[in-house]
């Protein structure tokens, strides 16, 4: 799949001075739409939020009552040139990352193909590697991580979308993209040094929303989501995308 651009276009912006600063960046809808714009196309935007409606359950979850879908998939993307989506496999962690899920292989159902080769998708993921580019320059490749994530809180039972806490995931670089939100309330990202102190906190709140995080500097998490309307379905959906160099 053909990124829209290439990382001849990226230079180092504001935004990418102020991740090099403080570890992590929020970016507004509005402006993360004219930095997707710039980059290509989203014209199958409805279709790409329209398939969160098809995640299926992540069985994986440890405790009970968490209500998690999931959809997974795996990109080599060069520092430039096309971006190529990798054959489907498994999603994996040490303990030292996710130490309610780590050492274990997750085999998640692949991302439709009709959206990992889609316009949108494939406008983020180029955003994504020509952003990150000039914060590691040394870096010929990158694996790439694509993460459909739905959360469902109910009546009952909170929706924690990340039931391992404060965590890094044991990447370079972390885009989380807010693809919808609907009768929920909370679920603000929180980000800490090393040493557990708060640096930053923001809601994704609109579509297109984001975050950017440098996974090797901070840790982040998100609180729990709970419905406003108790008798109303609820859902917190995002696209979550690392980055980690590949080493020849």
């Amino acid at each position: 799949m053909p990124a829209n651009s290439n990382a001849d276009h990226a230079g180092v912006t504001p935004l990418t001075l102020g991740l090099r600063e403080d570890g992590f960046a929020f970016v507004q809808a509005a402006d993360m739409h004219a930095l997707l714009a710039a980059h290509g196309r989203l014209e199958d935007w409805t279709d790409f939020v329209a398939s969160w409606n098809e995640l299926p359950i992540d069985n994986y979850l440890a405790a009970v009552g968490r209500q998690r879908r999931r959809r997974h998939a795996v990109y080599c993307a060069p520092s430039r040139g096309p971006i190529t989506r990798a054959p489907h496999q498994a999603h994996f962690q040490t303990l030292n990352y996710n130490t309610l899920q780590g050492d274990i292989e997750r085999w998640f159902e692949p991302v439709d193909a009709a959206i990992a080769e889609g316009p949108t998708l494939s406008t983020v993921l180029g955003f994504a590697r020509d952003f990150f580019a000039p914060l590691s320059p040394q870096v010929a490749a990158w694996h790439v991580e694509v993460h459909q994530f739905r959360i469902e809180p109910s009546a009952t039972q909170a929706g924690e979308p990340t039931p391992e806490g404060v965590h890094r995931d044991g990447v370079d670089y972390v885009l989380v993209l807010l693809v919808d939100r609907k009768n929920i309330r909370s679920g603000t990202t929180t980000i800490h040094t090393h040493d557990g102190r708060e640096v930053g906190s923001f809601t994704l709140t609109e579509a297109l929303d984001a975050a950017l995080v440098d996974d090797a500097r901070v840790f982040h998490g998100v609180t729990a989501v709970t419905p406003v309307d108790t008798d109303a379905p609820a859902h917190r959906d995002v696209l979550v995308v690392t980055f980690r160099a590949l080493t020849a």
